[in-house]
């Protein structure tokens, strides 16, 4: 248990990598609203994010620029990856908000439940 304490209180980063990706999985899962899943893969990937460049930090890193005397460098890929990831989630969200859009248009509803039924009956 003192390990436990001891982790949550020295990287605060990771504690809340867990709890970001815990609460947005189970909005994927638990909600049957489609926007609040939506919401809850955003939530699961700025997790994701954060653990990615919380990883990457180093204590005393420098710029990976070579020069005389130069401590412990600092990898740029795992930025990189962020970078490329923030990207690829911000078109991710907005297929996913233009197509509920057009499900609600076209059913008029947003619980997944429901259009399943409806789905199904057609």
């Amino acid at each position: 248990m003192t390990d436990f304490l001891g982790v949550v209180t020295t990287r605060h980063a990771y504690a809340l990598f867990v709890l970001l990706s815990a609460i947005g999985l189970y909005m994927m899962i638990a909600n049957k609203n489609l926007v609040k899943k939506i919401i809850g893969l955003n939530m699961f990937q700025t997790g994701v994010f954060l653990f990615f460049v919380t990883s990457a930090y180093r204590i005393g890193g420098a710029a990976p620029i070579i020069t005389e005397g130069a401590g412990p460098y600092v990898s740029p890929l795992p930025q990189v990856i962020v970078l490329t990831a923030i990207v690829v989630g911000i078109s991710l969200t907005a297929v996913g908000l233009a197509l509920t859009i057009r499900l609600y248009s076209e059913y008029g509803t947003l619980r997944a439940d429901a259009l399943r039924e409806v789905i199904g009956d057609e």
